[in-house]
């Protein structure tokens, strides 16, 4: 019996995982295949060489981030501004959100790599628009709150600040009304 092979995609999965740990540069094959316990030849079965990996790792963020998502929220909600919401936080989870930040550092460097970041970012933004649009007609405020939420989404993750007397996600939630133009619920006395 010969021996058994590592799946394509637990090298994709494995390359996204160092991706978002390290970036592109830690996506080497001797360190997956040591991560994976295996040595690097099987590696060769599947991809030509790491050019051929990072692609499909790409194809697999892109679609998860987009895709995946849309599809996940065309069947859990049918709201507009709640599939807006659900869509952030499928699309900014735990899993996702380090790989779409070590995604992000790499188009600084890669213009193939920003090309496919801005189509997935403007797949993005197509959904906060409609879902704003739900609450805005002028299409001047549609897109400034649209930029406003996804610079929130993703500005969050870098931002360190305290909020006295509130939580990050209260202080979110906040935001996420003030976007919407929802009135504030009334403070609770103690």
């Amino acid at each position: 019996m010969g021996a058994l092979r590592t799946p394509r995609e637990k090298w994709v999965e494995e390359g996204l995982r160092a991706l978002a740990a390290g970036g592109v540069d830690a996506v080497r094959v001797e360190a997956l295949a040591k991560s994976l316990g295996v040595t690097k030849g099987g590696f060769y079965g599947y991809f030509a060489d790491r050019d051929a990996l990072l692609t499909e790792m790409l194809d697999t963020w892109e679609w998860e981030a987009t895709d995946d998502v849309l599809d996940r929220i065309e069947h859990q909600v049918t709201d507009t501004l709640d599939r807006a919401r659900l869509a952030g936080h499928l699309t900014f989870s735990d899993r996702l959100r380090p790989i779409d930040l070590a995604v992000r550092d790499w188009a600084r460097r890669d213009p193939a790599v920003a090309e496919r970041l801005r189509r997935v970012d403007n797949r993005r933004m197509e959904l906060l628009r409609a879902a704003i649009g739900t609450v805005c007609t002028d299409p001047d405020e549609i897109e400034a709150r649209s930029l406003l939420a996804f610079c929130v989404a993703i500005g969050n993750h870098f931002l360190a600040a305290d909020h006295p007397g509130r939580t990050r996600a209260e202080v979110l939630a906040r935001a996420g009304d003030l976007i919407l133009d929802r009135p504030a619920a009334p403070a609770h006395k103690d």
